[in-house]
């Protein structure tokens, strides 16, 4: 395999990148040509199939002495990445120079897990940095690395192939960038991993079924572009906190979620997701904070919802729900803030009541509550409430999906003479 592909305009380039960056505004934002630029810049630099050759350092020429090789990797890890940054207005990276990496800003040593005797790197912390570049794919021989956190930065691109190199990280946050490209399978092999945050970049397409089989403390999927069906495979996840919010995540809540033991906090917020609420979420003791407001779904609340024992926070406005709000929901004790606006409710039990509510946060505006102030027009409610929703017959809400036409057996041709 030959060795990674390096740009030979290099001088230029950067000159074109200050040209760009005097483009940008005060707050060191990046505009959408210089995200681009940084993209491509990464491509050009991206060995063909992503995966750094065999034996890559060993073709690296360093004349500095280094405590053993795993050191020296890093040496050549670090280097590339801060060539590859073309802003850095902190001046964070001024003293990644020289032998000792293990003194370089945002660069943590420890012992190394299968050699006491020896220090690595084991943690890179850049968060907050405001720093502009990519990740180059020589990231990929930091292989002691247990933590990365890039979060609120400027970096592009894409997550390197390299990075499935990377097989002892525990926490890997690359929140509030501008990544793009399909969910990052590289975290798919990290057995140790326990926290994934992807949030706030432009990450798109579909979500591996495998990811919610790993065991994992959190995950960040929020505010990307992606666009699939939550997989089945949720209930099987190990999770305490989950977000999907301010995607285009499509279809049903999968009935699944009820197995989902340590669940604490789910965000479904602003989505395309839409059906019944699966009864399933009843089962979810442990959960306090439950938002799946912004979305389509339809028919009654879920008597199975009075189950919810412990939720603080439960919000599910601006939908198209419809029915009589139970007493017993309103009335869950670790109940503080509860939200029902902007839907088609037209009861509600006394304990939903705001007015009459002093201990907890209730909102029911933009209902069709006829007494309680600030619904909806009679005629926006007929339009809804004369068309029902029965649950018991949608797919999302417990029902059984709609059976395929039986196609008739096909008529026998006559043989041939």
């Amino acid at each position: 395999m030959g060795k990674p592909r390096r740009s030979q305009v290099f001088d230029f380039s950067f000159l074109f990148f200050c040209f760009l960056s005097s483009l940008s505004t005060s707050s060191f934002a990046l505009s959408d040509a210089e995200a681009s630029y940084l993209s491509q810049r990464q491509l050009l630099t991206l060995p063909e199939n992503g995966e750094l050759p065999d034996g890559f350092e060993f073709q690296v020429q360093i004349n500095l002495k280094f405590d053993n090789s795993r050191l020296r990797r890093a040496y050549i890890a670090l280097q590339a990445w801060k060539k590859a940054m073309y802003s850095d207005p902190k001046n964070i990276t001024n003293n990644w120079v020289g032998p000792n990496v293990c003194g370089y800003s945002g660069v943590f040593c420890a012992q190394a897990l299968d050699d006491p005797k020896i220090n690595v790197v084991a943690g890179v912390d850049l968060n907050h940095a405001d720093i502009a570049g990519y990740l180059p794919a020589e990231l990929g021989l930091m292989t002691d690395l247990a933590l990365f956190h890039i979060n609120s930065n400027r970096f592009c691109g894409i997550i390197p192939k390299s990075f499935s190199e990377l097989t002892l990280m525990h926490e890997f946050d690359v929140s509030n960038n501008r990544f793009v490209g399909p969910f990052p399978d590289v975290t798919l092999s990290w057995s140790s991993v326990r926290y994934i945050d992807i949030r706030f970049n432009n990450f798109e397409g579909q979500i591996p079924p495998e990811l919610f089989e790993m065991k994992l403390d959190a995950l960040f999927l929020n505010n990307n572009r992606f666009t699939s069906t939550i997989p089945e495979t949720i209930g099987q996840s190990t999770v305490s906190v989950v977000t999907f919010a301010n995607n285009k995540f499509k279809g049903c809540i999968p009935r699944s979620i009820g197995k989902m033991e340590n669940l604490d906090e789910i965000i479904f917020m602003n989505n395309d997701l839409g059906g019944c609420f699966p009864p399933e979420v009843g089962s979810l003791k442990n959960l306090t904070v439950f938002d799946a407001s912004l979305n389509s779904f339809v028919g009654a609340l879920p008597q199975e919802f009075s189950n919810l024992i412990g939720v603080n926070v439960l919000d599910i406005s601006h939908n198209k729900l419809t029915g009589v709000l139970p007493e017993n929901i309103c009335k869950l004790p670790s109940l503080s803030n509860f939200s029902f606006s902007q839907n088609y409710f037209n009861g509600a039990a006394n304990a939903c009541v705001p007015t009459l509510r002093k201990d907890i946060v209730l909102d029911d505006t933009g209902n069709c509550l006829g007494d309680r102030p600030k619904q909806k027009l009679g005629n926006e409610c007929e339009a809804v409430l004369s068309h029902p929703i029965d649950c018991s017959k949608d797919k999302c809400g417990g029902g059984s999906s709609p059976k395929p036409p039986v196609k008739a057996p096909p008529k026998p041709q006559p043989k041939p003479p």
